[in-house]
């Protein structure tokens, strides 16, 4: 007898129906095929929300449909290994996925990304699709992090921890697949800001309107410090991240249900 599966591409047309039947939810991970430094894969946006999705998929009663490997990594251009797509081709395939999944049956299309600059793009590709999709069914990103809270996102995933190759990311990997890391190599660096009056989105001005932006910021590709890197520590920051995500998307059902019809 074919075991059951929690991922959508693993399923037969028959267990699809079987599982539309009680629940009409699917998660898409979605991050970039894009240098971690000189010690994580290329994939390490898109392994660390796959599994997440597949942790939190049982408890929320969902599916986790085929990942988006390529996406928005022009900050990233300059690096080896780097393979993406342009803003307007991206934006097509998401608005295509949701209209396409909703036609299946699913309600309820939420694209968990881990690579943070494709953000903005997944929402507005959403919101063009609402109109080509039935009444009633909603799609959306959430970043795996985005439930963090400040004390978790201090310990993980911020600036003075790092965003990227980092100690929490290259751990999750170690966590998920220790053969995809050469711990060998995994190295330290912090980008070198000024010092700033602004509160404001410095940052987001920097890399999102600059091409190769990363490659100007490291020499290396992290962003961060990766050398203490443990499978122990990338097991709990997988537990947290699981843990907020099921609890912001608990938190997003009921501001869709607060808000009255117009």
């Amino acid at each position: 007898m074919k075991p059951p599966t929690v991922f959508l591409g693993e399923m037969t047309s028959l267990e699809v129906e079987a599982f539309l039947e009680n629940h009409r939810t699917v998660i898409v991970p979605i991050g970039s095929t894009e240098q971690h430094g000189p010690h994580g894969p290329l994939l390490t946006d898109v392994l660390v929300p796959q599994e997440v999705a597949r942790r939190v998929a049982p408890r929320v009663g969902a599916v986790v449909a085929p990942p988006i490997n390529y996406a928005l990594s022009y900050p990233h251009v300059g690096f080896t290994g780097v393979v993406h797509v342009r803003i307007p081709t991206f934006m097509a395939l998401v608005e295509d996925l949701c209209v396409s999944l909703a036609a299946v049956g699913f309600m309820r299309v939420i694209f968990l990304n881990g690579h943070y600059d494709n953000t903005y793009a997944i929402a507005y590709a959403c919101a063009n699709a609402a109109d080509r999709m039935p009444s009633g069914v909603r799609a959306f990103p959430v970043n795996y992090w985005d439930g963090m809270t400040a004390a978790e996102a201090g310990e993980f995933f911020d600036p003075a921890t790092g965003l990227h190759a980092n100690l929490g990311e290259t751990s999750a990997i170690l966590a998920i697949n220790p053969a995809l890391v050469d711990m060998d190599l995994a190295n330290a660096e912090f980008p070198p800001f000024p010092e700033v009056t602004s509160p404001g989105p410095v940052h987001t001005a920097f890399f999102f309107s600059t091409p190769g932006s990363i490659h100007r910021a490291t020499q290396s590709g992290t962003w961060g410090d990766a050398r203490a890197a443990t499978p122990e520590f990338g097991e709990r920051y997988l537990a947290v991240v699981v843990e907020s995500t099921i609890r912001l998307l608990e938190d997003i059902e009921k501001t869709f249900a607060a808000m009255p019809e117009r």
